[in-house]
């Protein structure tokens, strides 16, 4: 029996200490850890990661290529921009311009277009029209006024300003009318344009003390000109009128045909 009982005990103990290491192990979950994988594993998941961050930061081709296209398209605008305001063959004038029309009662009319008020003529020349024919077509409707000049086919003469053309045809509402002369402009001119350099817009008659005058009167209307550039050899002057809310009431159109 006391072998027995000692036996029992040492069983009883060993079934304690077993069920003690179990307890053990379920009441700490949390430090039990899974075999360790494979390292090789661990390496693939670590680019991966690298792969998906990587793939997030830098933006696809397809965004560069539209980020480019947009970078040349502001690039090409920009230069049009710049053309538009300074064209290569605009010379001196820019896209808004003065116009003053003037001349005596019983003269030929002057045309001048200047940059600025008191600024010298960029462009000056004298119509075979008389100035009272063109007073009475303007006062009956809208003025067409039509320049042409021949194009040449030498180097030196291609070489040569639209503005700067010595002779043209000219033609008013469709109407031949005789031919217009580039000319250069004088004391007596500048004086013109100097005594109505302080009017912005409007016509009216200015008193002159030259005997030759005739009547001793002269003509003129003034007004702001929009200048539009077609090409090399084609260029359109419109008036900008204020009051009118149709078309311009005086073009002039200078053409090389």
């Amino acid at each position: 029996m006391a072998k027995a009982s000692q036996d029992t005990s040492k069983i009883h103990f060993h079934w304690t200490k077993k069920v003690g290491t179990e307890d053990d192990d379920v009441e700490q979950p949390s430090t039990f850890k899974q075999p360790n994988s494979n390292p090789s594993d661990q390496q693939d998941k670590k680019h991966e990661n690298i792969k998906v961050k990587t793939h997030v930061g830098v933006p696809t081709p397809r965004k560069k290529l539209q980020a480019v296209a947009i970078a040349r398209l502001r690039a090409v605008l920009t230069a049009f921009g710049k053309n538009r305001s300074n064209p290569p063959f605009g010379g001196l004038l820019g896209p808004r311009v003065v116009g003053t029309l003037f001349g005596s009662r019983r003269g030929h009319v002057h045309f001048a277009f200047q940059k600025e008020p008191n600024s010298p003529p960029a462009f000056l020349v004298e119509l075979a029209t008389p100035i009272s024919v063109l007073v009475r077509e303007m006062a009956s409707g809208l003025v067409r006024i039509a320049l042409e000049c021949d194009k040449e086919d030498n180097e030196e003469k291609k070489a040569v300003r639209l503005l700067e053309e010595p002779v043209w045809r000219t033609y008013c509402n469709g109407k031949k009318c005789g031919f217009a002369t580039r000319r250069d402009c004088g004391p007596k001119e500048w004086k013109i344009l100097k005594a109505v350099e302080p009017i912005s817009m409007g016509a009216g008659v200015l008193p002159l003390t030259e005997p030759e005058a005739g009547d001793g009167e002269l003509m003129y209307m003034r007004a702001k000109f929009e200048r539009i550039i077609g090409s090399r050899d084609s260029e359109a002057f419109y008036m900008m009128n204020p009051d009118s809310n149709g078309a311009p009431e005086l073009s002039i159109y200078l053409l090389r045909v």
